[in-house]
């Protein structure tokens, strides 16, 4: 299966995602959230996913991911986490700041540290938070040589990314290299019908041996909660949803080798992974296409979305 899972809509009480209202618990205390979060990775593994990934700023996404897998006995479970955001929401959905961005050396040794604690020797990749192509990450030699141990240890080390210059960010930080080697093999960036511009880039990343994880591919719920004529006209031929429509459409990307979902309902991780079902027809794809904005009034658009 291609299809995982993103905790970034369950590991905290508020996120930006449309269509959270109704479908998490009425009260989001830390112990609803954490059987919430339980209650959706149950539905997905027994669903066949087998990816999924958290970050340090996803809240207590790490911590109810390993008391998932300490309770469950899973192994066969590949677990992705990113570092360079802190959470300092407080656990509260009218935080004025909810995370804090910082790609340094320090913030790198200390948030490993943390996840180490709570996910140990499961953690299979590790990603840089929201790199963008001005990030001072570039220039810091000794951060670049921590990022390149850790992928000695055998953890892959990888990267995700936001804003209207993705394409320019994937294409900077794979050509890096330390001692000779690439040091990024995993990409993590926003690709759906109505932001396609890193496209691209992410096939000549798939091309160049990296494996690239696609993230919001319902356009953080916009596409499921509010969806353009087209993805509604194509559901409704198919008697599908509009949610499955949209990670179809995503699907179809040969180069997108893993498609992560941000259910946050056992409904709602169902109908996003019967897209792994639904083949669009080539009519459907070049429709859906043509829905795609500019990269900059799409990241406009999503950057006044409302925490809730």
């Amino acid at each position: 299966m291609r299809m995982g899972i993103g905790l970034a809509a369950l590991g905290r009480p508020a996120y930006i995602n449309l269509g959270r209202e109704g479908a998490l618990p009425a009260e989001r205390t830390v112990e609803a959230m954490r059987a919430a979060t339980w209650e959706v990775l149950d539905a997905a593994y027994a669903a066949g996913v087998r990816w999924i990934d958290a970050a340090r700023s996803y809240g207590r996404s790490e911590e109810f991911l390993a008391g998932w897998l300490d309770e469950r006995g899973h192994t066969d479970v590949t677990v992705s986490s990113k570092w360079g955001y802190a959470y300092v929401g407080g656990w509260r959905t009218d935080a004025g700041v909810h995370e804090v961005k910082e790609h340094s050396l320090d913030r790198f040794r200390a948030q490993l540290a943390e996840t180490r604690a709570l996910l140990g020797d499961r953690l299979d990749v590790y990603q840089v938070h929201s790199l963008t192509a001005g990030s001072p990450l570039f220039g810091d030699a000794a951060l670049l040589d921590a990022l390149a141990e850790l992928a000695a240890e055998g953890v892959r080390v990888g990267f995700s990314t936001s804003g209207p210059a993705q394409a320019e960010t994937v294409r900077r930080a794979l050509a890096l290299e330390v001692a000779g080697r690439r040091l990024f093999t995993t990409v993590q960036s926003t690709w759906n019908v109505l932001e396609s511009s890193a496209g691209d880039a992410l096939a000549e990343a798939h091309d160049a041996g990296a494996h690239v994880i696609v993230k919001e591919g319902l356009a953080n719920g916009r596409l499921a909660a509010e969806p353009p004529e087209t993805v509604r006209r194509v559901a409704a031929g198919r008697g599908l949803t509009a949610d499955t429509v949209a990670l179809a459409a995503v699907l179809a990307r040969p180069w997108a080798d893993t498609v992560l979902s941000g259910a946050v309902s056992v409904q709602q991780i169902r109908t996003n992974l019967a897209a792994e079902s639904i083949p669009l027809e080539p009519g459907e794809l070049r429709d859906l296409s043509a829905l795609a904005m500019s990269p900059d009034a799409y990241w406009q658009a999503r950057a006044a979305l409302p925490w809730n």
